[in-house]
């Protein structure tokens, strides 16, 4: 018998300001910085990721950046595999570049692509001519595996960072220094988090960016959402435990004082503004004295629906599952013609899986997971 498919998605798919406590909401929201700020991050990411300064370009957001290194390492048409198990800004990318996304299956442990299903995918698509890899949830590949594939089938690789900033492979090189080029999002709920923003680094010493790189000033309007995001989502996180965050964010999305995660435009013109270019250079430097952390910590379930309404009941709100569709969220999946046939592993796994969300103190979440571990699918 199917496995009946419960739908859990928020409609508001934001991040709640997950990665900021009270002192971080002070410090963004008041946040000041200058051009130099921004030249001091762009000097920072040359230096990690081996690149030259003028080869990194700050952006609007992240898929700006993909769709940025798409457009200069790719011709029109081009086929471009990705994880099929992914967020809806990725496919945004690709097609914006005006390519084919092609969608690889995945391994249920590691939720990403590897060398069989990627050639699985490369058989039915001959177009194809670069791999994004993902790294979901802050999961690395095994980039060696993925290089060999790529050489042999003369793909370029480009890294997406939005998950897995800080990471390392496990030959032990960084993650964002092995493509042609690397995209960074320092948008909501990212392992960078400055609620919108992004970075391209071109690590192709050959490639010349196509247009012009962004440079004017960011629109006031985006400005202000990004500075006192954090403020409201913080307040919205209280209604969060109430089980009422409809109620608070419901009327900010309406007004606009918010805008969900995933419905930002790609924007080759506005750049990163320079006091969050100072918030990401500082969350860099901690990322490198700390160590890193998997954006999201996941179990898979047998009963989902039942798991998170039981979790509720307890206080707990788990509904922001990161991915309850293959292509999150549900609002653009619909229209993607997804290929489920071709990709039941991440089909199925987005049917059973449920995060822990970060802004819950791990002490504080005992008892959410002895819940979890009831419904919990066993190996």
């Amino acid at each position: 018998m199917a496995r009946k498919k419960v739908q859990v998605s928020s409609r508001l798919f934001l991040g709640q300001a997950s990665n900021y406590r009270a002192k971080d909401v002070l410090k963004h929201t008041f946040a000041i910085g200058s051009k130099k700020c921004s030249n001091n991050l762009k000097q920072f990411l040359a230096t990690s990721y081996h690149a030259k300064p003028e080869n990194v370009l700050l952006m609007a957001n992240g898929r700006s950046a993909l769709a940025q290194a798409l457009q200069t390492l790719l011709e029109p048409g081009s086929g471009v595999i990705i994880n099929g198990f992914t967020c809806y800004a990725v496919v945004q990318a690709v097609k914006f570049a005006k390519m084919e996304p092609i969608y690889a299956d995945i391994d249920e442990k590691t939720l990403n692509f590897d060398e069989k299903t990627l050639e699985n995918a490369y058989k039915s698509h001959k177009n194809a001519k670069a791999i994004i890899i993902q790294n979901t949830l802050g999961i690395t590949v095994d980039i060696k595996k993925i290089e060999d594939f790529a050489k042999k089938h003369h793909l370029i690789i480009i890294e997406d960072l939005a998950h897995c900033a800080g990471a390392t492979y496990r030959d032990g090189r960084k993650v964002g220094s092995c493509g042609a080029a690397a995209a960074l999002s320092f948008g909501k709920g990212k392992s960078l988090d400055a609620i919108t923003g992004g970075a391209l680094i071109m690590n192709d010493k050959t490639a010349k960016l196509k247009g012009q790189p962004a440079t004017k000033h960011p629109k006031l309007s985006d400005t202000l959402r990004a500075r006192f995001y954090p403020l409201l989502a913080s307040i919205g996180r209280g209604f969060s435990k109430i089980h009422l965050e409809k109620y608070w964010y419901g009327p900010l999305i309406k007004l606009r004082f918010i805008e969900r995660a995933v419905d930002a435009k790609l924007d080759y013109g506005h750049r990163l503004a320079h006091w969050q270019a100072k918030l990401v250079k500082k969350q860099l430097e901690n990322l490198d004295k700390q160590g890193f952390t998997p954006i999201r910590t996941h179990r898979f379930v047998k009963d989902r629906g039942a798991c998170l309404a039981e979790l509720a009941k307890n206080g707990y709100n788990f509904r922001e599952v990161w991915y309850d569709v293959p292509v999150s969220p549900v609002r653009y999946y619909k229209a993607l013609n997804f290929p489920e046939k071709a990709c039941p592993i991440a089909t199925e796994v987005a049917q059973k899986i449920i995060n822990l969300p970060t802004y819950y103190p791990y002490e504080k979440l005992n008892r959410a997971i002895k819940i979890i571990e009831k419904y919990e699918e066993k190996a």
